[in-house]
């Protein structure tokens, strides 16, 4: 008996039965829903030291939860603290020397600078009171009892005299006046000198704390207490888990049904019972090809828009790069749809 008609039959049955069971069970056109794939895409944050320094401490370790402004870490500031104690010393030395800028001469100073005048007056007042002595002298005698070196010598005593009390004078009017504007103007531009170096001082020691800058998970710890920091060295990588969306690609034919705003389910392999509800957040307005590592080969060279569905997980169950099964309703697309029409 020949066999081989049977065998035909039988594979044409075959072949109606899968056709009519991919018929009925194919997803119509104008399906309620549109079920994508993506992965769960998270922001990362790389945290570094602004100073270059040992570190000294470091407060979390992976996995630890953090708020905004928690302090991470800590440098090694005992260099940092010793200069602003000496640039705090400095400002001293400064603001007492301004002050005394201002203050001017003392009454003991002006005294002092009187005293000065009246001896270099007397000085003067002798050298001509002898200067003419020997003029008187010279000339009753005819010259013949002072000779004309000593006549010289004395006429140059009372000129050195003279000049010493102008110089005594000038010297009093100083100290009187007081200091002048420019110097004054001097001390106090160094005073602010001073202060912008504690100041500087003040925000290194400030910049020796690594504080979280918001709400993050830390993913990794990438150094040590003992480690020379720097800001080229990241410290810690921190996950920003709000919020947190899954990354998926829609073909150009499905683009058109997909809002900005839709409804989206959320199910991973983890928790397939327990669905998270989320919502279309961003749709991509360039296309690009597949990317290979989440589609198949005959898919790898299509044209696709990525979308962005940001999820609403409370409970803290989606983790970098976990494959998510993503739900669109389209209910509401039609319903805008239909009343645009209208």
């Amino acid at each position: 008996m020949n066999k081989k008609p049977l065998i035909v039959g039988a594979i044409v049955l075959l072949a109606a039965v899968a056709s009519a069971a991919w018929y009925f069970n194919r997803k119509p056109a104008d399906s309620d829903s549109l079920v994508l794939y993506g992965n769960v895409d998270v922001r990362q944050v790389s945290l570094a030291f602004n100073g270059s320094e040992r570190i000294g401490r470091l407060e979390v370790q992976e996995g630890d939860h953090v708020k905004a402004g928690q302090v991470l870490g800590m440098l090694d500031t005992r260099t940092l603290e010793l200069r602003a104690a000496q640039a705090q010393a400095q400002i001293g030395v400064q603001q007492q020397a301004l002050q005394r800028l201002k203050t001017g001469s003392r009454p003991e100073e002006v005294a002092q600078a009187r005293a000065g005048v009246s001896a270099a007056q007397a000085d003067a007042e002798l050298a001509r009171q002898q200067l003419d002595r020997l003029q008187g002298i010279r000339q009753t005698t005819a010259g013949r009892a002072v000779s004309q070196q000593d006549l010289d010598s004395a006429q140059a005593r009372r000129k050195v005299a003279e000049a010493q009390l102008e110089n005594a004078r000038k010297a009093q009017q100083l100290v009187v006046t007081g200091p002048r504007k420019e110097d004054i103007a001097q001390a106090q531009a160094q005073l602010e000198v001073a202060r912008a170096e504690l100041a500087l001082l003040n925000h290194q020691l400030a910049q020796a704390e690594l504080k979280a800058p918001i709400d993050a998970v830390v993913r990794a710890r990438l150094m040590e207490p003992g480690d020379m920091a720097s800001p080229q060295r990241p410290v810690f990588t921190l996950a920003i888990t709000d919020p947190k969306w899954v990354r998926a690609y829609v073909t150009e034919v499905d683009l058109g049904r997909i809002k900005p705003g839709m409804a989206a389910t959320l199910t991973t392999d983890s928790h397939p019972s327990q669905p998270l509800a989320g919502k279309v957040g961003y749709i991509s307005s360039v296309a690009e090809f597949t990317p290979k590592t989440v589609q198949t080969e005959e898919l790898r060279s299509s044209l696709v828009y990525e979308i962005r569905v940001l999820a609403d997980d409370k409970e803290d169950r989606l983790r970098l790069g976990m494959p998510v099964t993503v739900r669109l309703s389209l209910d509401g697309a039609k319903l805008a749809a239909a009343g645009g029409a209208r």
